[in-house]
């Protein structure tokens, strides 16, 4: 019979929910929610959630006062019937922002009378234009250019509703874009981790050797780690630089490289260095997962082997790797998660650029470089689906197959 939680025991469960609820699900909760709306804060008329017709009028009531602070300066240079129009407009257009000098907030508003404002405001245009072009001989203050400007952000007062449902869920799949990056997210991840692993397993053997002075090579094989990822990057990008970087020169001796300049300036020499730098950093990480797994195998094992005379292979392969498959599984699961979301070592070392945009590289220049929060939250729901499934095939599948060799 399972017990119960009792409402004491749940009571020291609740910070650690409160917690999750601010820093885990919160944020996705956010993001599935903006991923429904076309939303972009460097468009005034998409610069928030809305789900029906809106109207500006904080906006619309200062711009129709700059309409009619230039347009009464131009006035007094117009004469006759031109100057008693372009007047009549003037107190027109205060009359229909008078309603809105109280309001300080985006308002719902009917369609239909939106669209009259508009209009009217179209007509006020077309006839302003008109006496400008009339008399262009004239020297005014402000002239027509400022005013059609005005007149245009007047127009995006209107706001129509911007959800767009699950339509760009389905424009995802069919960017390009997003589909290179997650090819290259792809191959940096298992390309990097693969070499991770195969080192970082070789460290962890050494280091769980028994010999003098191995405290210091423990110390000195996790620098690399302690190092900040974005100091570390930028160190690389140095030895990497095609003037004066002492890893572009040697690899260009080599013939690795065709010249010290291609070692940024190429697709695939900007990919190797990003995956070098990235193998360097993390894999003292790697090997200090496994060397925790490699500490709990019993050392009678490998004395029972000896003397039935199994070599050092035999005992790798009989006995040290499958008793460290548990270690295996958290390393690799813990690497490939954190290398799939990689963002600062590609930020620093190439930007981006030369084929090696991430998809995290990707939703930041889509949420903060072009202020495009929606799509740009459908990018990072996406990536988070793809982490998803690399989380399910490590725990699922080959932990099942972990729990069967059992």
């Amino acid at each position: 019979m399972k017990k119960r939680i009792t409402f004491t025991q749940a009571l020291f469960l609740l910070p650690l929910l409160i917690l999750l609820g601010i820093f885990a699900v919160y944020p996705i909760v956010t993001s599935a929610v903006y991923s429904l709306f076309d939303y972009r804060t460097n468009d005034q008329t998409v610069a928030g959630l809305y789900t029906s017709n809106k109207f500006n009028a904080p906006l619309f009531v200062e711009d129709c006062g700059y309409i009619t602070w230039y347009l009464g300066d131009d006035v007094t240079l117009l004469e006759g019937e031109d100057k008693q129009k372009a007047e009549q407009i003037i107190a027109e257009i205060d009359e229909i922002a008078a309603p809105y000098k109280e309001v300080n907030e985006v308002v719902s508003i009917d369609g239909d009378i939106s669209q009259n404002v508009v209009d009217k405001m179209t007509s006020y245009q077309e006839e302003l234009k008109a006496i400008y072009t009339k008399n262009s001989d004239k020297q005014f203050y402000n002239g027509y250019e400022k005013l059609e400007l005005l007149f245009n952000e007047v127009y995006g007062c209107k706001i129509s509703s911007n959800f767009t449902g699950l339509s760009a869920y389905v424009q995802v799949l069919k960017d390009t874009r997003f589909g290179d990056s997650l090819k290259t997210t792809l191959i940096f991840t298992f390309i990097s981790v693969f070499f991770e692993f195969i080192l970082g397993l070789g460290l962890a053997l050494i280091m769980n050797k028994a010999m003098k002075g191995i405290g210091a090579v423990r110390t000195i094989s996790l620098i690399p780690w302690a190092i900040p990822t974005a100091v570390s990057a930028l160190m690389w990008s140095y030895m990497y630089d095609g003037s004066s970087g002492i890893i572009a020169k040697i690899f260009a001796d080599i013939g690795l490289i065709s010249a010290p300049e291609a070692m940024l300036l190429t697709g695939s020499g900007a990919m190797t260095a990003a995956i070098l730098a990235d193998v360097w950093k993390t894999t003292p990480y790697m090997a200090l997962l496994l060397l925790a797994g490699l500490q709990t195998i019993d050392t009678g094992l490998y004395e029972s082997a000896s003397i039935d005379g199994a070599g050092p292979i035999t005992t790798f392969f009989k006995i040290t790797l499958p008793l460290l498959k548990p270690s295996i599984l958290v390393a690799l699961l813990f690497r490939t998660l954190d290398a799939f979301r990689v963002y600062d070592l590609i930020a620093v070392l190439t930007g981006g650029a030369q084929g090696t945009e991430t998809l995290s590289i990707y939703a930041y220049k889509l949420m903060i470089g072009q202020s495009n929060y929606g799509y740009g939250s459908v990018v990072v729901l996406a990536m988070a689906i793809c982490v998803g499934i690399i989380a399910f095939i490590f725990v699922k599948v080959l932990g099942a197959e972990l729990l069967s060799d059992d």
